[in-house]
């Protein structure tokens, strides 16, 4: 080889790697801490992602994604969160207000969305949901208590005694257990409650409440929901109808539910991503809710407590 083409060569390579440079420096990298692993969340977290690619991010070229699941525990939250600081990721995702709460303590620079959090404000995520004002915003997951206690006593008109299960450390949880419990007072109603602390605690918590009450009521509970197969496993022995407060929780053996679609929660939360990397700051950007709710109806478990539907709710029924 000649000098000349030495040279050439040389300049070349130089400029490949400038190019590629740019390239990396344009992309993205997003952290999503996920508090637990639940079909609700897991749901939130892959309409994110679709909200993503279909504004032409490319994931693994101009988006990578570092995806860590805390599985429930709080030390695994605080570790997942020192990770994404120190690589100095360009946002976070935080799926569930476990999540948010964690890596919103650890940083005031990079922006946070979060999806799946009840009320930011409540949560101490945020000075107000109309405006942030610091560097977390995101998509609520708030429910239609009232409908959704007005459903229960649709499909279970004589009931007089509601239960509500959910997790005692879970904000998100205790915000809709206070609001559900002053809906059943007003309705002139009783409730009886229990709180459990982890999923060892589910299958006693909900036999004990089986034993007390007409009906059972379950927030939309991290916890609880990851553990609604024992849940299932309990209503149907007891023929205690259970009405939930979000669809997944149906889908794994709940009866009932008007409630939040989490994909399509997630797919908002993405287009909010979307505008953060357009500029937006999200100190300015409200605290959105979800757009519309969805009834459904478990019908084989209807079947299995021997629970007859009422014929406008026939519609909604589906078989899993």
């Amino acid at each position: 080889m000649n000098r000349k083409t030495f040279f050439l060569t040389v300049l070349l390579v130089m400029v490949v790697l400038a190019y590629t440079g740019v390239v990396m420096a344009a992309g993205k990298t997003i952290g999503i801490i996920q508090y637990v692993e639940h079909n609700a969340l897991d749901a939130s977290r892959e309409g994110f992602i679709k909200a993503l690619e279909d504004s032409g991010f490319v994931i693994g070229e101009d988006v990578d994604i570092d995806y860590q699941n805390a599985q429930g525990d709080a030390a695994n939250l605080s570790t997942i969160s020192d990770r994404f600081v120190a690589r100095k990721v360009d946002l976070v995702l935080a799926i569930a207000t476990p999540a948010a709460q964690s890596i919103a303590g650890k940083t005031m620079d990079i922006p946070i969305l979060a999806t799946a959090v009840t009320d930011f404000e409540v949560a101490r995520l945020v000075d107000s949901n109309e405006v942030p004002g610091g560097n977390v915003t995101g998509t609520t997951d708030m429910n239609p208590i009232r409908d959704q206690i007005a459903l229960l006593l649709e499909l279970v008109p004589e009931a007089k005694k509601i239960g509500l299960l959910y997790t005692s450390s879970e904000d998100n949880s205790v915000l809709q257990a206070q609001i559900a419990k002053k809906i059943i007072m007003d309705l002139g109603l009783e409730y009886q409650e229990v709180t459990i602390s982890n999923s060892n605690e589910v299958q006693q918590a909900a036999q004990s409440l089986a034993r007390k009450v007409d009906a059972l009521y379950i927030p939309t509970d991290n916890i609880v929901a990851s553990s609604m197969p024992v849940v299932y496993g309990v209503s149907v022995d007891a023929k205690l109808p259970v009405i939930n407060g979000e669809e997944n929780q149906v889908v794994n053996g709940g009866l009932a539910t008007l409630g939040v679609n989490y994909f399509d929660l997630g797919y908002q939360t993405g287009l909010m991503a979307v505008r953060i990397f357009n500029g937006e700051e999200p100190s300015t950007m409200p605290i959105e809710g979800a757009r519309g709710f969805d009834y459904i109806i478990n019908g084989g478990v209807a079947e299995e407590i021997g629970l007859a539907i009422p014929e406008h709710l026939l519609e909604h029924v589906v078989h899993f």
